[in-house]
């Protein structure tokens, strides 16, 4: 059976976000580093509620949380192709890898940042 591609605006639409809800759960049900990463967002969640952080703060602290999950999710598919194209170590493929595994750092920093401009000054 061949692929077809749905040019229907509604269904394909549809269809994308069923997509893209499968992702999600296969990221968050399979890989340990997103399953981290959803728990943590949780955590500042619940912290946000507990000391009532203002709608700016809402705003940087879930673009944060999204940023960081997105790249993780990136970095992620980013390994498995790599995985697939070639399943035992190769220099370049490490390097490939590292790369993808350096931009979740910095969105890692970039978040921690972020939340402790939005949370030393409320705790202290």
């Amino acid at each position: 059976m061949e692929f077809q591609k749905d040019n229907s605006f509604i269904t394909g639409r549809l269809k994308s976000v069923n997509y893209a809800v499968k992702g999600a759960l296969k990221l968050l049900t399979t890989e340990h580093s997103i399953m981290v990463q959803f728990s943590l967002g949780i955590l500042v969640t619940i912290a946000g509620f507990y000391f009532g952080i203002s709608t700016t703060e809402w705003l940087f602290q879930t673009l944060a949380i999204g940023f960081v999950m997105s790249i993780e999710g990136l970095n992620t598919a980013v390994e498995k192709i790599a995985d697939f194209i070639h399943p035992t170590y190769h220099e370049k493929i490490g390097f490939i890898k590292d790369i993808a595994a350096g931009a979740v750092f910095f969105a890692g920093i970039t978040a921690i940042i972020i939340g402790l401009i939005i949370y030393v000054p409320l705790i202290f």
